[in-house]
């Protein structure tokens, strides 16, 4: 497996496990059916800064794998 589809893996794992824990029950309230799948700014804006962090490091390791071979 090359460098660039770990990275992409890598992100790619990221963004569900992000995804997932921002959508999955809060075990504060277990009495609630089905939680609300709504976010406030201050969780969009960690979750976008988790991504772009994500994303470029993924970008740097690609540019790594390039000079590398």
């Amino acid at each position: 497996m090359t460098r660039r589809t770990t990275a992409l893996l890598a992100t790619a794992a990221l963004t569900t496990a992000l995804l997932l824990t921002a959508c999955g029950p809060h075990p504060a309230a277990p009495h609630q059916a089905a939680p609300s799948a709504t976010l406030d700014d201050s969780q969009l804006s960690d979750l976008q800064q988790k991504l772009d962090a994500a994303e470029s490091a993924a970008a740097e390791a690609d540019q790594n794998a390039t000079e590398d071979n």
